[in-house]
């Protein structure tokens, strides 16, 4: 029997009511989720303004290739001075369309689990701990622009927290062959809230340290920009974003990826750049605010598989570029296997176990290391020294410049190239009585400095309050 008009008015106003209710929940969490922003205020962690940041694969570290199994290089990197741990992601890895036999760490099955192929939650939990103890902070990275096309999330029905293809479909991030992935859609704000709370529970749950944020670029700002309060709120976070803008510093992220400089550390050791080039750099990075820390390297994960090893891409110049990535303004990071003298590429979705029977370069890093803790010129963002270049000439595979900080200062000479060089240094405003890193020679700086460097050699020099 049909119903009357009437007698559906009441059911009619009810659903309105649950309508209205849901739409003015939903703008007042937005105007919440403003104020909280409008009112935070993003700093450092005091603990990562002289830190030296480290990568493990945990998949190629040891022969297990687990977690436990890497407990075990604690007290080697300890030794060697490593303040922060940025594990690549720990997750389970999708099934359906993976890569490889093991597949990428970064097709994310589940946000908020282990991947069993490196053991198990507890595991993980007591490497942290065992890290904490040490004095040594944690990373994950995170994976924020997309996931396994097998994640929870489509298994729970979501997917319209996903970009969609015409025919209603998953489909990879446009203009990749990340086909072992899925793009995910930043516009759902439940996807946004479901995301927060993942990293939140890593914070809380597991007492990580931060996060190392994957294709940073590729997530819409304003969701960095909501997550950093919501996830300090839980604990002081450290943020990384593998990205090179300087308004990611702005809310979200302490420090991003100094590409830029990479790439042209890459051209020097090539011969296709030269001083001229590190100038021109320092002056363009100064659009990045001066407490935002900078990110440099001579190699990653990224770098060791698709574009080569360091050997490959900097030849004999390899530890003239490892003193320069590590004195000039940023954070240096350090690969697993570096301090092996790695010299070969990892491969990314098989097992490819790094050679741990000798560790020639420990001793070189832990030198570089100990000058970054100790020697507050070469500390992180606005806690250190600006970097200024010496004029040595008009020698343009010669590279000269200095670095001070209350009291502290920091001279380094670099030869980029394959033969000796003479360098005549104009010592002027940096005068003083140096003492060399690696030889522990005591140098006077005058006015008029000059002296030999043999091919691809280097000097850092040191003034320690």
């Amino acid at each position: 029997m049909k119903r009357s008009n009437l007698e559906l008015l009441p059911l009619f106003l009810f659903v309105l009511f649950l309508v209205s209710c849901q739409d003015k929940k939903a703008k007042e969490k937005t105007k919440d989720l403003a104020e909280v922003q409008e009112e935070y205020t993003k700093k450092a962690p005091d603990w990562s303004k002289n830190a030296v940041i480290y990568e493990v694969n945990v998949r190629q570290y040891t022969e297990e290739g687990t977690f436990n199994a890497f407990r075990e290089h604690l007290t080697r990197l300890e030794e060697m001075g490593v303040d922060i741990l940025w594990f690549m992601p720990v997750h389970p890895i999708g099934e359906k369309n993976r890569k490889g036999t093991l597949g990428s760490y970064y097709s994310v099955k589940d946000y908020e689990a282990i991947n069993p192929e490196f053991g198990t939650m507890e595991d993980f939990k007591a490497l942290v701990d065992d890290a904490h103890s040490r004095g040594m902070k944690v990373l994950i990275d995170w994976v924020a622009n997309h996931t396994a096309w097998d994640n929870v999330w489509v298994d729970e029905g979501h997917l319209d927290w996903y970009t969609l293809d015409s025919i209603g479909g998953l489909q990879p991030p446009l203009g990749t062959d990340w086909w072992d992935v899925a793009d995910l859609n930043y516009e759902n704000q439940e996807m946004r809230d479901r995301m927060i709370s993942s990293m939140q529970f890593w914070l809380r749950d597991v007492d990580i340290d931060g996060f190392r944020c994957d294709v940073a670029e590729w997530v819409p700002d304003d969701f960095w920009d909501e997550a950093r309060p919501q996830l300090d709120e839980v604990k002081p976070v450290f943020m990384l974003a593998e990205a090179e803008h300087p308004e990611h510093h702005e809310k979200a992220f302490d420090m991003s990826y100094a590409w830029e400089y990479h790439f042209i550390m890459n051209d020097l050791a090539q011969g296709k750049k030269d001083a001229t080039h590190v100038g021109e750099y320092l002056t363009k990075d100064k659009r990045f605010p001066s407490e935002a820390y900078r990110l440099q390297m001579t190699s990653n994960h990224d770098e060791n598989t698709w574009k080569g090893t360091v050997k490959e891409r900097l030849g004999d110049g390899v530890q003239a570029m490892a003193v320069m990535a590590a004195t000039i303004q940023g954070m240096p990071l350090i690969y697993s296997g570096q301090e092996a003298a790695l010299d070969h590429r990892l491969e990314f979705f098989e097992k490819d176990e790094i050679d741990w029977t000798e560790t020639p370069l420990q001793g070189f890093y832990t030198r570089l290391i100990d000058a970054n803790h100790n020697n507050e010129a070469l500390w992180n963002g606005a806690y250190g020294g600006e970097t200024r270049i010496v004029t040595v000439g008009n020698d343009n595979r010669v590279i000269a410049y200095h670095r001070e900080k209350n009291g502290d200062s920091i001279l380094i000479l670099l030869n980029m190239s394959g033969e000796e060089r003479d360098v005549s240094l104009n010592g002027e405003g940096i005068e003083g009585f140096y003492e060399e890193l690696f030889t522990g020679l005591e140098t006077e700086i005058t006015t008029q400095y000059s002296e030999r460097l043999g091919p691809w050699n280097y000097r850092v020099y040191e003034i320690r309050n």
